[in-house]
Order: C-alpha cells, then sequence, then structure tokens
C-alpha cells in the first residue's frame, strides 16, 4: 500500500493539534485560563527575543500564532511632550555612567550630601529614543499622531535563539505561571470564605495544623482549635474558611473550627429547612467544644423550627454534634418576648419567673432552690450562653422549693378576691335599686 505524502498542512494540523494540547494541558493542571496562559507564551517570546537581537530600553511585544506556533514581535514606542523630557547625547550619557561609577566608590557621607543636592533639583524624565517618539517624527509614520499615543513598528521575524534567551524565556514561563496559579488560587478561596469545606490534615508544626485543601493548603492556627482535639496526619476534618489572604507563596487561608458561624453553616449542611430558608437560626452562642445554644424561629405556619434542627431520632442535631467532637447543643425557640426568650435560652432549667429592667438591659431569673446549680451550669457556662444569645446580662435568683406552689395559692387567692369583689359590687347594685 502506498503510503500518503505529508503535505504542508498536515504538518501545520499536527502542529496545532500539539500547541492546543499543550495549552489545554497547563490550563487544567494549574486551573488558569488559556488567555493567561498565552499571554505568558506572549511575554515569553519577547523576552527572548530583547535578548537575542533588541536593545537595551526596548519595549518589544510578541503576538503568538496559536495556529501555526509562530509569533510577530514589535517595537513599541509612546508619542511624548517634548517640553517635558530631558534629551542626553550619547556622548553625555556615556560620561554619566563613567561618573555613576566612580560614585560607588565614593566615601558614604559625601554620597549623602551628593544625594541630598540631587533631590533637591527636580529632574525632568530622560527621552529614550528606544521607547519614545517626539511628535514630529510620530507624524512621519502616522499622520493624525497626537501626544499620548502609542505606536508599534513590526520587527523581523526570527526563529533561532541562543541558550541564554531560552533560559530567559523559560524564567519568564516558569514565573508567570506560577504568579497566574496563584492568581486562581487565591479568587477560588477568596470567592469560599465564610463556608465550611472538607480537609485533609497534612501536617502538624508545633501547635499550628496544616489542612489540605485540595488545591490549596489551610492553616488551622492554636486559637482556631477546639480545645482538647487532637489532630492526626491523614484524618479528614470540616473546617470553616475564615480569611483568605494574597501572599507571594499562594493564597494565605485562615481556617477555624471554634468559630459559631461553623455550627450555622452546619446546620445548614444537615438542615434542608435552613437552607432553603424556612426555617431561621436567630442567634448562635458558643464555646467552642463544650457547649453551643442556637436561637430558631420558623418563617412558615406549620413547621416546627426545632423538630426540623434535631431531626427523625435526632439523627440531623447527631451529625453535627459528631463533627463537633460530642460538643453539647441546645435548640432553643426563638420569642420576641424577651422575658420568655430569656427563659428559654437558661433550658434545661425551669424557671419561675423572670424580672426585667428595659433600660440597664438587665434581667434577673428566679429559679427553685433545687435547680439554681443547672440554671447556672458549670462554672457559669449556663448562664453565660443565655446572655451571649439574648444579648441581655442574666442574674440567677434561687427561691425555696415552696415558692412555686405558693405562688399558684397566692394566684388562686387573687382571682378568688376579684371574683368576690365582683359578686359584692353586684349585690350593692341590686340594693340600690330594691330601695
Amino acid at each position: 500500500m502506498a503510503k500518503r505524502k505529508t503535505t504542508k498542512s498536515d504538518d501545520q494540523a499536527g502542529r496545532t493539534g500539539e500547541f492546543g494540547s499543550a495549552i489545554a494541558q497547563i490550563c487544567e493542571e494549574k486551573g488558569i485560563s488559556k488567555e493567561r496562559v498565552v499571554e505568558t507564551i506572549e511575554a515569553a517570546l519577547a523576552a527572548a527575543y530583547k535578548k537575542d537581537y533588541g536593545k537595551k530600553g526596548q519595549n518589544i511585544r510578541a503576538e503568538f500564532d496559536e495556529v501555526s506556533g509562530g509569533a510577530k514581535f514589535f517595537l513599541v514606542k509612546e508619542v511624548v511632550d517634548e517640553t517635558l523630557r530631558e534629551f542626553v547625547d550619547e556622548k553625555a550619557e556615556e560620561a554619566e555612567e563613567t561618573a555613576d561609577k566612580a560614585d560607588k566608590k565614593m566615601p558614604k557621607d559625601a554620597e549623602k550630601m551628593q544625594n541630598d543636592a540631587e533631590n533637591d533639583e527636580e529632574k525632568l524624565p530622560r527621552f529614550n529614543p528606544e521607547r519614545d517618539f517626539t511628535l514630529e517624527e510620530a507624524k512621519e509614520i502616522k499622520k493624525n499622531a497626537k501626544i499620548g499615543d502609542v505606536i508599534e513598528l513590526e520587527l523581523p521575524e526570527k526563529k533561532d535563539y541562543g541558550r541564554v534567551a531560552a533560559q530567559t524565556a523559560k524564567q519568564v514561563i516558569i514565573q508567570r505561571i506560577r504568579e497566574a496559579e496563584r492568581d486562581a488560587m487565591y479568587d477560588e478561596y477568596k470567592n469560599r470564605e465564610g463556608e465550611v469545606i472538607n480537609g485533609t490534615v497534612q501536617r502538624v508544626e508545633g501547635r499550628n495544623v496544616f489542612v489540605e485543601l485540595g488545591k490549596s493548603v489551610g492553616v488551622l492556627f492554636p486559637s482556631e482549635q477546639i480545645e482538647r482535639e487532637s489532630y492526626r496526619i491523614g484524618q479528614r476534618i470540616k473546617v470553616y474558611v475564615m480569611k483568605v489572604d494574597a501572599g507571594s507563596k499562594g493564597p494565605g487561608i485562615t481556617l477555624s473550627r471554634t468559630t459559631p458561624e461553623m455550627v450555622r453553616k452546619m446546620f445548614e449542611l444537615e438542615v434542608p429547612e435552613i437552607f432553603s430558608g424556612t426555617v431561621e437560626i436567630k442567634s448562635i452562642a458558643r464555646e467552642a467544644g463544650e457547649r453551643t445554644k442556637i436561637a430558631v424561629s420558623s418563617t412558615e405556619e406549620g413547621i416546627d423550627p426545632i423538630g426540623s434542627c434535631v431531626g427523625q431520632k435526632g439523627t440531623r442535631v447527631q451529625a453535627v454534634i459528631d463533627e463537633l467532637g460530642g460538643e453539647k447543643i441546645d435548640i432553643i425557640a426563638w420569642n420576641d418576648d424577651t422575658a420568655k426568650f430569656i427563659s428559654a435560652s437558661l433550658s434545661p432549667a425551669k424557671v419561675l419567673r423572670v424580672d426585667i429592667d428595659e433600660s440597664e438591659k438587665e434581667a434577673v431569673a428566679v429559679v427553685p432552690e433545687d435547680q439554681l446549680s443547672l440554671a447556672i451550669g458549670k462554672r457559669g457556662q449556663n448562664v453565660r450562653l443565655a446572655a451571649k444569645l439574648t444579648g441581655w446580662k442574666i442574674d440567677i435568683n434561687g427561691a425555696e422549693k415552696e415558692t412555686s406552689e405558693d405562688a399558684e395559692e397566692k394566684k388562686e387567692e387573687a382571682e378568688i378576691k376579684e371574683n368576690s369583689g365582683e359578686e359584692v359590687k353586684e349585690d350593692m347594685t341590686e340594693k340600690n335599686k330594691e330601695e
């Protein structure tokens, strides 16, 4: 069977496929756009051309052709105002360079005095014939040229480059690709600030825990770690993305497991009603690793906010508790009535009554004597979380066990007196009528 001859179009198509697949592979591996890769190639080609065929001070732009794999080169010049430029001839420039070399050997004190004298005189920027055009020169090329225009002159195409130029192009590509990769990672994780994401513990350095997040690594500082929680390499954990900063070695991602917002996001993941907005988390008070109180309310009638968060047989809330290392979670119904809300926030303690001082935003909760320690909680934790949840300063007062019964009796007595008073009034009215 006769072999088909390879034509020029076949060779071009092959090169196109190679260039296209190489660019696509870089884009996929590094997570950067095709435009950024092409821009990087053009910058590298321009650097290589300038190294072998250009002059000092030139501004060269390359235009890469993805189809042929070739490139066009342009010398970029700006039309400048002659009155705002300092013109120096070549001989004077050489003399100045010689003077600069002599200045390097000058004593530090003399050099400082000279620098101060030079700073006192305002110098105009120097005219550079390699990157500047006077208006007269520009009009010879472009008739309607004006100050501020940028004119590009096409340069002869070159294909042979030396080892130094190739090395320069390589360094430009590596540097630009790294910068593009860092920018892409920064943009991706910056958009995920305030989210809970899965990660894997990569390493532990001192008390800092580094978590692999996929394309980047975040750090869990000691202040953002749950107390008494230990981390091992390879362990999968959920973390809250607190802050993302741009850095020279990649985005600096600060993670947290202690913020109350992590509990909010965890419930959004586990409870569809919260995610859809039919159940709303009004406030959260948390002491990470110990206990959390959340106040929830429903935006639609017929939906039980507490039941939605607890789930069937407690599956939903248990999933959050397990992820947080067994942290206790109290779910409380939000109430616009401050006294009732404060009473509920002190759960599991039973509250007899709440006295409120609106001006000072202080409240005194009266509980049975046998529930005083329960209302206050271990090391004052229960009342402290209730105060954070409600935004009120709460004091707890104990009452004797009989107080609740006495209160009921007093209430009944008051009702009886009120009723008897009404009966006396009715009798008096009837007597007056008879008389």
